[in-house]
């Protein structure tokens, strides 16, 4: 059986080629010093936020209605990882760039491709070593999220994953773009000058769009930042992730085809286009799925249930014609708590805004400007209301049903909590930097060998290494 060799030695070939990366992982400083550097970045959002929560909850203490607004998602989850943000953004792409860049300065990866195994599972080995590493990365933010647990504090494990998937998610694009900056430049200087400048592009692109409609605001939504907040925000979307995930294969694809030293370049240039074509089409189709679900525990993004189903079952579009200017803060509270649940809700909603400006300071004098004009089967309504309690019923007149007597949960009983911040700045500050320092030294100490089953296979991969060796000598 000719294919089940093939798939043997394509199995035997990636357990050997990903033995190699997880050992270039382990025996460089970037990564290490990435993981080091985490630990007192974590360790300070943390304390921070805790410090934080612990004065809000003081108020709810003396004020019980102010409890209903203390949530751990904001207080403790969000600002914690923002420092995992900050590691995806700026450190990690450096533990990308050089599983290629440093390859490409000694010489190994030309040597590399002209072994058996194809590009694919090259970049497959690559990719999986990749995504260990960033596990190990998310492992202080992770520990914050056990010392909360430990010191009393409320978890909502959806809420939780969440956030984690977000940054995944977010930290995939990331690294794929690295990975092909890695594949166009000569050195890893370059492909981080490179990177940086993408990251920093969408944030440009992020502050342009905001208060902005059309295509600037289209665009904004590609950004990975954008689509962070959302997760962060409780609001897991199927499409996004689903979009997300190609994106960060399609640039995965597009670098092994850059490093592709067999074939031709007018080869490569119909490779890459067809690989960008298909990945935006794709992409674009998966980010019109219509599937989300609500891991707040507080339920923030989401109508009461018997509205929710009230305005799942309208079929038609609703029309949304808005005469605020992006950057009122009316519009800005009335996005958030209306319009997007309302296009997360029904099948087909559009929006239009008619201002003619950002901040709405030459329109305020006009008698249109703060009216909302509703549109559903050829019926309209006008209001100036920013409510669910007075929008929601002028919907349903619009649309002639009658709201779904649904049993309504419980309210949100908020979980404020004073807790000491003693065990989190011994952990951050000084046991978990000396568990990694242990490691790292640990590391360095036992990986001399080369992992390669197959025999013949181990004397190839040997060879690879005794050739950069040489190289490097001679240099």
């Amino acid at each position: 059986m000719p294919s089940l060799k093939r798939q043997q030695a394509r199995a035997r070939w990636f357990g050997t080629l990903f033995a190699k990366e997880c050992r270039n992982l382990a025996s460089g400083r970037a990564f290490w010093l990435l993981l080091l550097l985490l630990c007192p970045l974590v360790g300070y959002s943390f304390i921070q936020a805790m410090a934080l929560y612990a004065e809000a909850s003081r108020s709810a203490a003396q004020l019980p209605e102010v409890a209903h607004n203390i949530s751990p998602l904001d207080g403790i989850l969000v600002p914690t990882f923002g420092a995992l943000y900050l590691a995806n953004t700026f450190l990690f792409p450096f533990v990308a760039i050089r599983t290629l860049a440093h390859e490409k300065e000694t010489g190994s990866l030309k040597l590399l491709l002209q072994l058996p195994p194809s590009v694919g599972t090259v970049m497959a080995a690559k990719i999986a070593a990749l995504a260990g590493a960033w596990a190990l990365v998310a492992v202080p933010a992770l520990s914050a999220v056990a010392l909360w647990a430990m010191a009393g504090g409320h978890l909502h494990l959806p809420e939780l994953a969440s956030v984690l998937l977000g940054h995944w998610l977010y930290g995939a694009i990331v690294t794929g773009f690295a990975l092909v900056a890695a594949a166009l430049a000569e050195s890893s200087a370059t492909a981080a000058i490179i990177t940086l400048a993408i990251t920093l592009g969408f944030w440009v692109l992020d502050f342009a769009a905001a208060g902005e409609s059309g295509i600037l605001k289209s665009l904004a939504s590609l950004s990975p930042t954008l689509l962070l907040r959302g997760f962060e925000r409780g609001v897991c979307s199927v499409g996004s992730a689903l979009a997300a995930l190609t994106a960060a294969l399609g640039l995965a694809i597009a670098a092994g085809i850059l490093l592709d030293l067999r074939g031709a370049a007018s080869r490569k240039l119909a490779l890459l286009a067809t690989t960008v074509c298909a990945v935006a089409v794709l992409a674009t189709a998966a980010a019109q799925l219509r599937l989300y679900a609500d891991a707040s525990e507080d339920r923030r993004n989401s109508f009461a249930p018997a509205d929710a189903d009230t305005l799942s079952g309208l079929k038609q579009r609703l029309t949304v014609l808005v005469h605020f200017a992006p950057e009122d803060p009316r519009y800005i509270d009335f996005e958030r708590n209306i319009l997007s649940k309302l296009q997360r809700t029904m099948p087909d909603v559009k929006i239009v805004q008619a201002s003619r400006s950002r901040t709405g300071a030459l329109e305020e004098a006009s008698e249109k400007y703060g009216t909302i004009l509703y549109q559903y089967r050829g019926r309209q309504t006008e209001s100036r209301s920013t409510g669910a309690g007075e929008i929601l019923p002028l919907i349903y007149g619009l649309a002639q049903v009658e709201r779904k007597r649904t049993p309504a949960p419980p309210p949100y009983p908020g979980y404020p909590l004073e807790a000491s911040t003693g065990a989190a700045e011994i952990w951050f500050y000084g046991a978990l930097p000396l568990l990694m320092l242990a490691a790292w030294i640990a590391t360095q100490g036992g990986l001399s060998f080369v992992y390669a089953p197959g025999g013949a296979r181990s004397s190839e991969v040997r060879s690879v290494h005794e050739g950069v060796k040489r190289k490097e000598t001679s240099q």
